[in-house]
């Protein structure tokens, strides 16, 4: 009888137990059972189709279905302008290039060649605010051997000859001397104003000075200069750091020309051996277009109009170094590189040479003047 309620004891707590341990495995230690497909909700964005350029464009393109394409957009990214059907975009020209896969917005497009020359060139779209553009003369020396392109930055040169003038004549020194040796008055060529009668004592040259031979002795004489005056040459940046907005003449284009099409080549009419045009060298620029102030443009205007001589040279890629130089002339010239005046000896070396021959020119011995 004892065992037996021992043992009905022992199957009820055997009985809690198990119940027991399956409520903590369903409610804290089983993952808890996921939404069903059929009744999940996903947000679907809001999207928009919107037109793109799919190719690239040159200024005055007509754009039709070849060049044009959609692209889906979220709605709160469509911004004012943007075209959402291509009907609004086909037949209309391309205000300037343009290129593939960019969004089409109404301030890249006109609708006609009209709109299309009044839109201005592309060249300006590439000068900053507060910025223009000068064309200055270039040859191979004065362009770095022709190696600059459009994003380089160069250094301007300026080379300048002084002369002394005359400040009422503004005339160039020394000036001419003359001597009146007669009180009567002629009469001009050609009937015209009265002159008096002058004459020229210089000899064979028009200037000249005054000059006693000696302290004791009260001859003078007339010195005649050699040569006319030599010009002073003085050679400084001008322009620490310009841009360059291209190398030689910009192509004349007119609105709509990349719509037409090329006529058929002309047939070879060349005789044997004559070289075809289109194979012959092309010329090397003679001008370049470079970003500046405006003051620059005005100073660099200046300097042309003068005769001065202009050169550039090239500065490294990414180089924001302060350029500061000092002004080259023939005396700074010797102070910098300690030069001494050369003395003038009782003897020199034979033949006489007056000009240091270029290199490439003479191979052999420098020519003696005669």
């Amino acid at each position: 009888m004892r065992r037996g309620k021992v043992f009905l004891y022992l199957s009820l707590i055997l009985i809690l137990l198990v119940a027991g341990g399956y409520l903590l495995y369903t409610r804290l230690l089983s993952p808890a059972p996921g939404p069903s497909e059929g009744t999940s909700e996903v947000a679907v964005p809001d999207r928009v189709d919107i037109v793109v350029i799919t190719q690239n464009a040159p200024r005055g393109t007509v754009l039709d279905e070849t060049v044009l394409g959609l692209i889906p957009l979220p709605r709160d990214l469509l911004i004012s302008g943007m075209f959402t059907d291509l009907s609004q975009v086909v037949g209309r020209q391309a205000k300037f290039d343009l290129d593939s896969g960019i969004p089409l917005t109404a301030n890249m497009l006109v609708d006609t060649a009209a709109q299309l020359s009044t839109a201005g060139s592309v060249a300006s779209l590439s000068i900053p605010e507060g910025m223009v553009a000068k064309t200055i003369p270039i040859n191979r020396l004065a362009s770095v051997s022709y190696a600059l392109r459009p994003g380089d930055r160069v250094v301007v040169i300026a080379s300048m000859q002084f002369v002394d003038l005359d400040a009422d004549f503004q005339s160039k020194l020394p000036n001419a001397t003359a001597l009146v040796y007669g009180s009567s008055i002629a009469l001009g060529p050609e009937g015209g104003p009265p002159r008096l009668t002058t004459e020229i004592v210089t000899g064979d040259g028009p200037e000249g000075r005054t000059e006693r031979t000696g302290e004791l002795t009260e001859e003078s004489v007339y010195v005649i200069p050699s040569e006319p005056q030599r010009p002073r040459l003085a050679t400084q940046i001008i322009i620490p750091s310009a841009t360059v907005l291209h190398v030689g003449d910009f192509e004349l284009e007119e609105a709509g020309v990349a719509n037409v099409e090329a006529p058929p080549p002309a047939a070879d009419t060349t005789a044997e051996g004559e070289v075809p045009p289109a194979a012959q060298e092309e010329a090397p620029p003679d001008n370049i277009t470079l970003i500046v102030t405006p003051q620059e443009a005005v100073n660099l205007t200046y300097l042309i109009d003068s005769g001065v001589n202009i050169s550039l040279a090239l500065r490294s890629a990414g180089d924001s170094t302060v350029i500061d130089t000092q002004t080259a002339t023939l005396q700074n010239f010797l102070d910098d590189y300690t030069i001494p005046l050369p003395a003038k000896l009782p003897y020199g070396l034979g033949p006489r040479v007056d000009q240091v021959p270029e290199p490439g020119v003479n191979d052999t011995e420098p020519v003696p003047a005669p």
